[in-house]
């Protein structure tokens, strides 16, 4: 039966959900890395993020499977693409590599830790990151508390599924910090995964050996995902070791926009977050501004009780003549600073403005934090402050990489005051 499945998803796009633009965005979300990173791809399949991760990245990828087949689909489209000497193939089991200790600064696994577990690939694969170094896992887990019976039935036997409180509680538990998260959208499921799978399906041999159980065992999982794909999703996690003699600070932060009745509690985080009122008085003017506000782009971090603990506010301004965002302010509540929870809020605030087809973000802070969230120096864009101000702690995002990022120089609303 193994060998039937295999032959059924021989030469399809992806082994698991996913898409390009996915693993784009997750790469985006791991943050900066070296100039030619080493990375893994563990479980490549035929190497569909393999391939991307080399082209883009500019690193060199070692992509290990322990499918034959496979691996020889993705050196002959690396060979054709011209990235022979950037991708090694290695056929092996992804959790028993023979590499030394701090080998990667990158580690991918899309869709393929299901294959061995997600906590036996999670302490697999600490010891092999570098320092610095950047895991990148999709795991799938449920969406609601109570899965409908017909969808247990199907996962309990094959691959129990957890909730996403219990894989970010495997994660720290496997030494680790979350600094990213997000849900793959449904497209993903079939627009590169079922939909190619269920028309090999239809053509496939059912007289070969295994293939009968095979066949039913995808139509079964295509099913299942048709008729409760809402009980169940992908989620895709970036994660960074901990010091093996520290302590994760992070927490499960739920975040939400600002309604009518934060704005009283806005101002009490920025004011406690700041020396002086200049802030929260900023965050008031903005608010008033109609040219500057952007419903839905105030939004806060929130404890276990639902207290407003941090803030992160994105605004209109322009680059050029081009219409783009501010990041400014970002503020926490003492009692909460150093938890994740004003990263919790900017990562909410940028995944809101993406959702609503904004395209760049710009913000004046500090070089070792924000990059963390994508952020690069602006002058790579071509866009400059218009005032004096260290080329570093100057920097841009583009929420679609797709999209060329506007240039010149950024126009502020009135409220900054520049």
């Amino acid at each position: 039966m193994t060998d039937a499945l295999l032959s059924l998803h021989r030469g399809l796009p992806r082994q698991a959900p996913g898409s390009d633009a996915t693993t784009r965005r997750l790469l985006e979300l791991a943050g900066p890395l070296p100039d030619r990173p080493r990375v893994l791809d563990a479980g490549c399949g035929p190497g569909r993020s393999a391939l991307l991760l080399a082209e883009a990245t500019g690193g060199h990828v070692v992509a290990v499977d322990l499918h034959h087949p496979f691996l020889r689909e993705l050196e002959g489209e690396a060979a054709r693409r011209g990235l022979t000497d950037r991708i090694t193939a290695v056929h092996r089991s992804m959790v028993e590599l023979p590499c030394p200790d701090g080998s990667f600064d990158l580690i991918w696994a899309e869709g393929s830790a299901y294959a061995v577990g997600f906590d036996n690939a999670l302490r697999a694969w600490r010891r092999l990151l570098a320092p610095g170094g950047v895991l990148v896992v999709t795991e799938i887990e449920w969406s609601v508390p109570d899965p409908a019976p017909g969808a247990r039935a199907f996962w309990d036997p094959v691959y129990p599924l957890r909730d996403r409180a219990a894989n970010t509680g495997a994660a720290r538990a496997a030494g680790y910090r979350i600094t990213a998260g997000i849900q793959l959208p449904d497209g993903d499921w079939w627009d590169e995964y079922y939909t190619p799978l269920a028309r090999r399906a239809a053509t496939a041999d059912p007289e070969l050996p295994g293939m009968t159980e095979a066949l039913a065992a995808t139509r079964g999982e295509i099913a299942v995902r048709r008729d409760h794909g809402t009980d169940y999703h992908y989620a895709g996690y970036v994660l960074r070791p901990e010091p093996e003699n520290g302590t994760s600070a992070m927490t499960d932060w739920t975040t939400r926009p600002e309604t009518a009745g934060d704005i009283a509690a806005v101002r009490e985080i920025n004011l406690a977050a700041f020396p002086t009122p200049a802030e929260a008085d900023l965050v008031d003017a903005l608010r008033a501004d109609p040219g500057a506000w952007i419903d839905g782009l105030s939004l806060l971090s929130v404890d276990p009780d639902g207290r407003p603990a941090g803030h992160a506010l994105l605004t209109r301004c322009l680059i050029g003549t081009e219409p783009a965002l501010a990041l400014a302010p970002c503020a926490v509540l003492p009692g909460f600073q150093r938890q994740g929870a004003g990263g919790a809020a900017v990562r909410a605030a940028l995944d809101a403005a993406r959702a609503l087809g904004e395209q760049t973000v710009v913000v004046l802070g500090h070089p070792g934090y924000y990059p963390r969230f994508g952020f690069v120096p602006a002058s790579r864009f071509g866009i400059t402050a218009p005032f004096d101000v260290p080329d570093e702690a100057f920097m841009a995002l583009t929420l679609d990489p797709g999209r060329p990022a506007p240039t010149g120089a950024v126009g502020y609303p009135a409220a900054f005051g520049i």
